[in-house]
């Protein structure tokens, strides 16, 4: 049985909230019940490394768990291969995913602490990558 809850938003986030649901599809309670659902999911998985608070995992292809961007779904690694093999700049990686540099330089810091972690996952999609041919 589910109970009612009034949550009181600023009206700029309910704004940036409401424009977000919408181009998911989603109704605005919806949306912020999903948010809320991966936010418990985040919080008991204890994955989440609490020195960078916009990094998450999400379950990966493989059934792996992946490092991504909280709330865009975009993979660490996605960044950390622009970055590094296309030597893209942090405001052209922004630009090309519609993030803030905020993001991309939270998500190569985490990098630089997570590497071996990174660099497995990037080594696995290129095998995946070659298998397929």
């Amino acid at each position: 049985m589910s109970r009612r809850t009034e949550i009181r938003l600023p009206e700029e986030l309910k704004m940036e909230a409401k424009v977000l649901a919408k181009q998911q599809g989603l109704s605005l309670n919806q949306f912020i019940l999903s948010a809320i659902i991966d936010k418990v999911r985040d919080l008991k998985s204890g994955l989440d490394d609490p020195y960078f608070p916009d990094i998450t995992y999400r379950q990966g292809a493989s059934g792996m768990p992946v490092p991504v961007l909280r709330g865009t779904g975009i993979r660490v690694q996605t960044i950390v291969i622009s970055s590094r093999e296309w030597n893209e700049s942090t405001t052209e990686i922004a630009a090309q995913y519609g993030l803030s540099e905020e993001q991309i330089v939270e998500a190569l810091r985490f990098y630089r602490a997570h590497q071996a972690e990174v660099d497995l996952l990037i080594q696995s999609d290129t095998r995946l990558e070659f298998n397929k041919d």
